[in-house]
C-alpha cells in the first residue's frame, strides 16, 4: 500500500475482540518456532464460503494484529517489545502485506537463559529474523 505522496502506508491495526476472534477461528497459515500467523483474505476462493467479514473496514487494506500472551512472555517489557517488533516488521515489508487481515501470535517462549534482559537488542533481532521467516513462508504479497 502506498499513499499519494509515495511513502509506504503502515497496515491498519486490529483493535476489537471480535476482529481477533474472527482470525483465531481459522487455522494458522504459517508457523515458526515461536510464532503462528492467522490470515483472512478479502476475497474467498471460488466455491468457498466466507471471506473478510465487515469487521475489517475498509476491506481493500492490510490489517495486522499482534497477540503476545503472558503465558509465553511473562514480563510486560518483553511483551511490548515483541509487539512493537511485529508491527515494525509488518510495516516495512517489501513487498507489503497483501490485503486482508493478519494476526501474528506468539506461541512459544523465547529462552530466558539466552535472552536474560527483558528487552535486549539480541531478543529484538531474533524476533525480527523469525518474523521475516514467518511472513516469507506465506507469500505475503499474493
Amino acid at each position: 500500500m502506498v499513499s499519494g505522496a509515495g511513502a509506504p502506508v503502515a497496515p491498519r491495526r486490529l483493535r476489537t475482540r471480535a476482529q481477533f476472534q474472527a482470525l483465531l477461528a481459522n487455522r494458522p497459515v504459517s508457523r515458526t518456532a515461536h510464532f503462528a500467523l492467522h490470515r483472512l483474505r478479502p476475497q474467498p476462493p471460488a466455491g468457498a464460503a466466507g471471506g473478510l467479514p465487515l469487521l475489517f473496514h475498509p476491506p481493500g487494506a492490510a490489517w495486522v494484529g499482534a497477540m503476545v500472551p503472558k503465558r509465553w512472555a511473562r514480563r510486560a517489557v518483553t511483551r511490548n517489545a515483541i509487539r512493537r517488533q511485529i508491527y515494525a516488521v509488518c510495516a516495512e515489508l517489501q513487498p507489503p502485506l497483501a490485503d486482508g487481515a493478519h494476526l501474528v501470535r506468539l506461541s512459544a517462549a523465547f529462552a530466558p537463559r539466552q535472552f536474560a534482559s527483558a528487552s535486549s537488542d539480541a531478543l529484538k533481532r531474533a524476533v525480527r529474523v523469525e518474523l521475516r521467516q514467518l511472513l516469507a513462508h506465506t507469500g505475503q504479497a499474493g
